[in-house]
């Protein structure tokens, strides 16, 4: 008796082995390569997820220091104006009225120390003043209001420091305002390789 091909095909299952959730398991004969090339390419896709995670993680960890390490800024940038005022009040009174005057030396005192905690506060959260008179000008940290010529300076030297600047860390909080030395230009007989001829 020979069999139809329904009952054929239903024979042939019937011999294929497959597993608990009836999944077909593949014959030893399945193609090698195939398996190898989808290991890699699933390799490749693990490896890849798990660089990005760690791309993820350390970007985060850099948001996160960041955040920390520059959270006082805005309230430090405020309390820049309250230095500034310490800073000219004390300017403002002059030696000879201290020595003279006994309340205005508690007072001055007073206000200097003062100033020393609100220094210290600042050097705690790793915030420096920027006084550069006579250094060179750096567009990076100064801020040029004027230029001051005939100072005897290089061209680019600042002269003189209208308002500190402040830094916070390696960021700018503030720039110092600065006057810089206008250089003048040397006269013509000055130059380099002019020679004066005798008539």
């Amino acid at each position: 008796m020979t069999m139809g091909s329904e009952e054929k095909d239903v024979f042939d299952n019937a011999n294929t082995p497959v597993d608990e959730l009836g999944d077909e398991i593949p014959s030893p004969a399945v193609d090698l390569a195939a398996l190898q090339a989808d290991y890699l390419a699933m390799k490749d896709q693990l490896l890849r997820a798990v660089a990005e995670t760690e791309n993820t993680r350390r970007r985060l960890t850099r948001e996160r220091d960041e955040t920390a390490k520059y959270a006082a800024a805005n309230f430090a940038k405020e309390m820049l104006d309250v230095a500034d005022n310490l800073h000219r009040a004390l300017a403002a009174i002059p030696a000879e009225a201290v020595a003279k005057d006994e309340a205005l030396k508690s007072l001055f005192d007073g206000v200097s120390a003062t100033e020393r905690q609100l220094d210290a506060a600042f050097t705690r959260q790793q915030i420096k003043r920027l006084w550069p008179e006579g250094e060179k000008f750096d567009s990076n940290l100064h801020q040029a209001m004027f230029e001051v010529p005939g100072t005897d300076q290089p061209n680019g030297t600042v002269v003189q420091v209208l308002q500190a600047g402040y830094v916070m860390h390696d960021r700018l909080l503030r720039p110092a305002l600065v006057g810089v030395a206008k250089g003048e230009p040397k006269p013509a007989g000055d130059a380099p390789g002019h020679v004066d001829t005798v008539a």
